[in-house]
């Protein structure tokens, strides 16, 4: 959705706004970066601020169609700037048979239904509807498509009248007289097209139906920040979804999802190079594949009540709720059908293949929610909260004496371990033995154990001597002390603490060992913290 209309806003854009020739892909990329930041941002009173340009573009939409309709009334409707090219027919298809022509029917009558996605936003929206919800939504979505029909019945009759022709591929498949236009030959949208030829001579017109056009496109695109956000929290509530899409921001949007959202529409708008006509096969797939369980589950939905209810004009509602229904899911699933059988390989291939492999992962997800759920529950037996660990063994790792060793021994004492040891790698015999004289010449009250290691490795021995001790006493809870630096440049971070992380990550996963960082601030570290916490939640609405 972020993708279609974005680059469709462009698109018509570019009728008016020749800098956008081009550069569509950038443009629209830039558009859905724009819309990412102010959804992150939080937009307040946007019902407010998004229906003056909905009715800009119904005005102007119904205004142009009226000028258009008086004009060929009149007789000075002008032709369209496509209507001397000639449309190459398919190879194949010169001539058509009446089970070819009614299949072509088809296509044109499941292209054409594309125009009308979008009204599920008023199904999904009924909660924020005023009471009776139920019945403000009903007459929205009849006023919605009575306008969408008279705008859309608008285009087809203006575009029959000024001979607009339009091809998937115009360098190709457009000719002017018997010869291909060419790669040169710039193809505007229906609409743009339909314009410039309404208000000839009036470019004030033109622009003002491409600029409401493309803005109500890319308002049409915040639709689905509004809504994927909020599916993919309830998909991670359940248990679909990684749970970080089910915490919300600072200003109370789910960011993560917004973030998500954006990136994959920019990945698709930059893959297809913002060209409606194949993003478009990608759409129309998964907007009828839902539209069509959608009816089938209100048909569902109304042969549950039907079993219960017992009032007659409460059943006589139904029935007659149950056929409308049962009308839609027909030609919503005659629709999918016949856009999966003449645009598979054109791109509705793909969306299919997207949805299994979503599928897949979403059912992956959520089994390792349940496994890792029932693994972790606590048990009747393992519910004594008063069983401890036999003895507790800490372990403070030393390479030298100085500051952070000290503060890491310090910290180890003041916990008051059953049995502590300092312990050290010997690489190098001399710095060990001027270690253990300094160690022994201050009188430190810990013993100072040294690791043999004749093949100068640091993590095994250590890694050896903790399993050692773990096989001993399988009761006892090690606790392994490793001094850090906090360092302030990123470069520094390469420099310091690399050995200390190969070591974290081998003892993470032995069971009964802890492994405890006791850091030390280096002065390049001072001022980073506000940095680096950057603001929390609660801190715009606190006024911070």
């Amino acid at each position: 959705t972020v993708a279609v209309s974005v680059s469709s806003g462009v698109q018509n854009a570019a009728s008016s706004f020749s800098f956008v020739r081009g550069h569509e892909a950038a443009v629209a990329v830039g558009i859905v970066v724009l819309l990412t930041a102010m959804n992150l941002r939080g937009v307040r009173e946007s019902g407010a601020a998004f229906a003056l340009p909905t009715y800009l573009f119904m005005f102007a939409v119904i205004g142009m169609a009226i000028t258009g309709f008086v004009r060929q009334a009149t007789g000075t409707l002008p032709d369209a700037e496509s209507a001397g090219l000639t449309v190459v027919p398919e190879e194949g298809y010169e001539s058509l048979g009446s089970l070819a022509l009614a299949f072509l029917l088809l296509r044109a009558f499941s292209s054409g239904c594309a125009a009308l996605t979008g009204v599920e936003a008023i199904s999904n929206g009924v909660p924020a509807f005023r009471k009776p919800k139920s019945r403000n939504a009903a007459t929205t979505l009849l006023m919605m498509g009575t306008i969408a029909v008279t705008m859309l019945f608008s285009m087809v009759a203006l575009s029959r009248m000024t001979g607009v022709h339009f091809a998937e591929d115009p360098s190709t498949q457009l000719l002017r007289d018997g010869v291909p236009v060419g790669e040169d030959y710039v193809q505007d949208t229906v609409m743009g097209q339909v314009s410039k030829a309404v208000f000839d001579g009036f470019t004030p017109g033109v622009v003002i139906v491409s600029a409401v056009t493309g803005l109500i496109l890319f308002l049409a695109a915040n639709t689905a920040f509004n809504g994927f956000p909020v599916l993919g929290s309830i998909l991670a509530r359940d248990g679909y979804l990684p749970r970080q899409l089910h915490t919300r921001g600072d200003r109370l949007a789910f960011s993560n999802g917004i973030l998500i959202l954006a990136g994959a529409a920019c990945v698709l708008i930059i893959a297809y190079d913002a060209e409606v006509t194949r993003l478009i096969q990608l759409y129309i797939v998964g907007v009828f594949v839902s539209f069509t369980l959608s009816q089938i589950g209100m048909v569902r939905h109304w042969n549950r009540h039907l079993r219960t209810e017992r009032n007659a004009s409460a059943r006589a509602r139904m029935r007659r709720s149950r056929i409308i229904n049962a009308i839609g899911g027909v030609i919503c699933g005659m629709v999918l059908v016949v856009v999966l059988i003449t645009k598979f390989i054109h791109g509705a291939g793909y969306a299919v293949a997207a949805m299994a492999f979503l599928y897949w992962v979403m059912t992956k997800i959520h089994n390792h929610y349940e496994r890792v759920s029932a693994e972790l529950a606590v048990s009747e037996a393992e519910a004594d909260h008063n069983r401890l660990p036999s003895r507790v063994h800490a372990i403070v790792l030393i390479s030298k004496l100085h500051k952070p060793a000290l503060r890491a021994l310090s910290y180890a004492r003041a916990t008051r371990p059953n049995r502590l040891e300092a312990i050290t790698v010997d690489v190098d015999p001399a710095e060990t033995a001027a270690l253990q004289r300094d160690w022994d010449a201050r009188g430190i009250p810990v013993p100072l154990t040294a690791l043999d290691s004749p093949y100068r490795e640091i993590i095994r021995p250590i890694v050896e001597h903790i399993k050692s001790l773990r096989s001993d006493n399988p009761r006892d809870v090690v606790v392994v002390y490793v001094p850090e630096y906090v360092v302030g440049r990123w470069w520094e971070q390469i420099l310091h603490n690399q050995s200390a992380l190969r070591l974290k990550t081998r003892l993470r996963f032995m069971p009964g060992v802890m492994v405890a960082s006791v850091p030390w601030q280096l002065r390049s570290s001072a001022g980073q913290e506000p940095v680096l916490s950057g603001p929390a939640p609660g801190d715009v609405r606190r006024g911070e």
